[in-house]
């Protein structure tokens, strides 16, 4: 999975619409191989990023859980946390 593509899932306040195109950019970049597409590519890769940030709207949206929602700062928090103990030369 691409690391760049984040869990939108049970967050407050809910994924935006353009958190949502991102993830499906990644995704349709990760599994085309291409960050930038030909022209020849182009509206095939647009058509692919709109159609898979609209079916994963359609699951956010359709997801239910008994959990409390996240937090996006404490998960933020959490992330530069793992990232520290990861890569310790860096944080200096």
């Amino acid at each position: 999975m691409c690391r760049n593509i984040k869990t939108l899932h049970n967050f407050e306040p809910p994924a935006t619409d353009d958190e949502i195109r991102a993830a499906a950019l990644q995704y349709v970049r990760k599994i085309s191989g291409s960050t930038k597409p030909s022209k020849a590519n182009e509206a095939a890769f647009e058509e692919a990023v709109e159609e898979v940030a609209a079916s994963s709207m359609r699951l956010l949206h359709s997801l239910v859980t008994a959990a409390p929602p996240r937090n996006r700062e404490v998960e933020a928090e959490r992330a530069r946390e793992r990232a520290r103990k990861r890569f310790p030369a860096a944080a200096a």
